[in-house]
Parts: structure tokens; sequence; C-alpha cells
């Protein structure tokens, strides 16, 4: 938590899970231990259910675009983005697979906004809930229609520890493709250092009885 600033904007880059629990409970925690509310990038598909705009205002969501999400990081607020979005919360799997494609708009954001990035990413996310959304027929309606008719299937109660990689500040030199592969690779990082790969249902349940996290 000390990663996140008491006050000041910042950008706060995170890996999708199937349903972003991990974000509901992140928005949360620093609400009561920081007093601050933190903004978050939307799919345009959620704007569009019946009777989630109120859930989406206590979420603080917005569906950009890239000027208003400048335009909030200089007013001192905190901004999350996950590049990867939709595509990512279907088509990854118990692999973590990173889908960002050649995404960057959110490293241009961060220069615009002159802000500092903060990778994120939660252990066993993927195991909470799981995605159908792999399979070819489930892709082949995303990319087709870009709405998510995919079957998901999960609620398991397993132990969910979230990471905030080391924040990468403001570089004027540094390219948004440059500051996007940088990012990715510390998402990767986290990934890399926390998840056991392939996730498992079963272990990530036990890791609730676990009083110390194992290393890997």
């Amino acid at each position: 938590m000390e990663k996140i600033p008491e006050e000041g904007p910042a950008l706060i880059i995170f890996y999708h899970g199937a349903i972003p629990i991990d974000f509901y409970y992140f928005m949360a925690k620093i609400f009561i231990h920081k007093g601050r509310t933190c903004r978050v990038v939307a799919d345009h598909f959620v704007f569009k259910i019946p009777g989630f705009s109120l859930l989406l205002d206590v979420f603080c969501a917005l569906h950009g675009p890239r000027e208003k999400c400048v335009e909030i990081l200089r007013s001192g607020h905190l901004l999350a983005i996950s590049p990867g979005g939709v595509r990512e919360a279907l088509i990854s799997d118990e692999t973590y697979s990173i889908i960002w494609g050649n995404r960057k708009g959110f490293a241009q954001v961060a220069i615009d906004a002159k802000v500092p990035i903060i990778p994120m990413f939660t252990q066993n996310i993927r195991e909470g809930f799981r995605s159908l959304g792999g399979t070819r027929l489930f892709r082949w309606l995303y990319e087709k229609f870009r709405y998510p008719f995919c079957p998901m299937y999960g609620g398991f109660p397993v132990k969910l520890r979230t990471y905030l990689g080391d924040p990468i500040p403001y570089d004027p030199k540094m390219t948004a493709e440059e500051l996007a592969e940088k990012t990715k690779n510390a998402v990767q990082a986290l990934i890399d250092k926390h998840q056991r790969i392939p996730g498992n249902i079963m272990s990530a349940l036990l890791e609730r009885f676990h009083k110390k996290q194992k290393i890997n």
C-alpha cells in the first residue's frame, strides 16, 4: 500500500481476471486506508447493461476517451486501466498470458499527464473465476460482435493476494511504445514471481490455510 501515493495522480495498470473481483477489493482498501477513490476505465458494453449505471457511478467507472483520462490524472486523481480489457478477461486462462496486443494508449495517457505507472497483479485471480472464452466458438463470437458471449464458472473462495510493483516514473524521453513494453514487462514480472503456472484451483483454495506465502 505504501506504493500508492497519499496524494497526487498515478496510473495503475492491472492484469484482468475473468471477473475483476480483485479490483473491487483494491478500490475498497485504498478508500479505507488512504481515503482516496480510484477511477477505472471500463469496456463500453458494461454501460449498456440495464441497472448498472448506479454501480458504475459508485466505482467511478468511465469509458475513456483518452483526453478524459488525461484530464482526470491532471486533476490529481488515481486512475486504473487494464490494457487487456475484456479480451484478456475472456481469452487468458490459467497460464496467465498477458493479452494486450499492440495497445499503447494507456502509455500515451501517462506521458501526456506526466504521471507514474504502478503495475498491479493479483495472485490466483484466474482460480476464483474461470472463463470458457478461449474456445474457438466463444472467441469468434467476441471478435465478431465485441460482446462477451461466454459462460463463466467459479466463485471459489481461493486466496487472493494483490501485488503492486515499483512505480515506473514519468520519463519525457520515453516513447509510448517503450513505456507500454516496460509496463507489460513489469506486470509479467509480478506474475512470474507470485503466480503458480499453470494455476490450480485446489492449490489456491488450500492457500487459505497457509499462514505464510510459499516462495516460488
